[in-house]
Formats: C-alpha cells, structure tokens, sequence
C-alpha cells in the first residue's frame, strides 16, 4: 500500500504516519530481497497473462488453471492462479445470462430426448444455424458437432440461410467421418432441417433423423452452448464491416481456435481435437477444411 501512494507522489513519512508503521521499519521492508515464494508468484503471473492473450481473452482461471497443470505441466491450485489473475487485472469473458425456461414437451421423432451424453464418436451429432449481422448484410453459419468430442466436424457459411447451407455442413461431416449407419443427427423444427433434400441426405448415410420440440432451445441444448460460446468469444467482440471479414473470423475460431486450442470443460480440460483424436479408429482419415466462400452480394 505504501509503495502504491509513495509511487503516485504522496510523502513516505506521511504515509507511514497514516498506517501507523515505522520509516525505518518500511525502509528495511524495501531493502529486504524478494522472497522465492514472491518470484514464483511473479513468474506465474507472466504465464497466465500469456496464456490468456494466447486464448485471445477468452479464458477465465479455470481454464488457465488447466493450461498450466494439463498442458505446462506446472503445479499450482486453481485458486492462486484466481488470486494472482485478480491483482494483476486479468479476466475472461463473462458467460451467457441464464434464463429459466419453462420445459417443452418432447416431439415422437425426438431420438435425444435431451440425453446429449456420448461415448463413442458418431453416434449423436447435433446441427443447427446461427447468424450475426455485418454492415453488409447478416452472415449464416450452419455446423455439426459430434456430441462425444465436442468438436464441430462440419460447418458451411453463406449469405443466405437455405437447405444448401445445411446440406454442406452436414456433407462436409460425412466425408470427414464417414459414420457407420445408425448414427442419429439431431435439429430442431427450422423449415432448413426438415426439408427433403436435407432428410435425405442424413438417410442416404445410413444415418436417422431427429427433431427436438418447436421453439424450445432445451431440446437442443448442447448445439446452443457452442453459439454461446462463439457468441461471446468473437462474435460480440466487435463490428463487423464485411461479410468476408466474418466468415474468415469464424472459420479461424473453429478450425484453428475452438477445434484445435480452445480447453473444454466437460471433456476434463482436453481440447475437442485431442479428445477426437483419442477415439478415432485408424482407418478414419479426416479431410482438410478450406477457407469459406461467401457471397459479398448484399
């Protein structure tokens, strides 16, 4: 405390006065060489403000904690590295406000039921659309993430949100996975979901179609918590002036952030790639993702 007013011009003699300690005491405080206990806690102090701009902001001290204990393999609690983020102003994104919701009732060609839990990859992939406006135009984003690893395996962006945004993202899953029959893909009710063309590309798979109830984002639950998190991560960060610009954005946040970087919690702090990688068979070669295309057409 005294260091911080005598730093900002206030007299030591004053400020030892006000707190009631010794000039001498104070001065034999500074001279008084820096404890190891001290270093260390600097020197984690500059590894978490790294990780957290490696994180692009994004992590709180959970995730640092991981980053540090997971992949640094540093030992420290999750509760120093709280302590060391709150004195050197270090914070990560806040989550999304929780609504209560009232719960809907389930459609008969619901095959989730809301039990999102997988063990094995391909047996559950979840899809939806989302959408955020550029001073252009908005920009659609279709993806399908694997319910066991988290990891979105298909995406596709367009200007315009039709059964073909849907098809490619889904298409772009199957050549990646190449999922035995009997795997379910789950939607909600939007008109992109339910038409034929889309219905029959999951058939044509081997695959089996699933709807949650109408307007009622429970029933799809695991696929919201992705935009959420996109949502606060990159989308609300800024403005966007162009289509291009967004595009290029979220193909970099899936592809090389979320999929690749990004620690998630309900896989024990293990990135979805990792978590994939570990579960997928060896004859399972996943194909490159290319950079979007998007129409800059208003």
């Amino acid at each position: 405390m005294i260091d911080r007013l005598v730093d900002a011009g206030a007299p030591v003699h004053t400020c030892c006065r006000l707190l009631g300690v010794s000039r001498q005491g104070y001065y034999r405080y500074r001279k008084r060489p820096t404890s190891a206990t001290e270093l260390r806690r600097r020197w984690l102090t500059g590894l978490i403000r790294e990780i957290h701009i490696a994180s692009r902001g994004t992590y709180g001290y959970r995730r640092i904690h991981a980053e540090l204990t997971i992949g640094m393999n540093i030992p420290c609690s999750s509760r120093l590295v709280s302590v060391l983020m709150t004195r050197a102003g270090i914070g990560g994104l806040p989550g999304p406000v929780r609504i209560k919701r009232l719960k809907g009732v389930a459609t008969a060609d619901d095959l989730v039921n809301r039990k999102f839990h997988r063990l094995t990859l391909n047996e559950l992939w979840v899809t939806d659309i989302t959408e955020h406006p550029t001073r252009e135009g908005k920009v659609y984003c279709a993806a399908v993430l694997d319910a066991c690893s988290r990891k979105i395996i298909g995406w596709a962006i367009d200007s315009k949100q039709d059964s073909t945004l849907v098809v490619n993202a889904l298409d772009m899953a199957i050549r990646a996975r190449q999922p035995a029959p009997g795997g379910v893909v789950h939607a909600d009710h939007g008109v992109q979901f339910t038409s034929w063309v889309f219905t029959q590309k999951i058939r044509s798979a081997g695959l089996l179609p699933s709807f949650g109830t109408v307007g009622d984002g429970l029933d799809n639950a695991m696929m919201e918590s992705f935009w959420s998190s996109m949502q606060i991560e990159l989308l609300n960060r800024k403005k966007w002036k162009t289509r291009v610009e967004l595009a290029n954005a979220i193909f970099e946040y899936i592809e090389v952030f979320y999929n690749r970087r990004r620690r998630h919690s309900s896989l024990e702090y293990a990135t979805p790639h990792d978590y994939d990688l570990a579960r997928t068979p060896r004859t399972l070669t996943p194909t490159g993702s290319k950079r979007p295309r998007v129409e800059t057409k208003p």
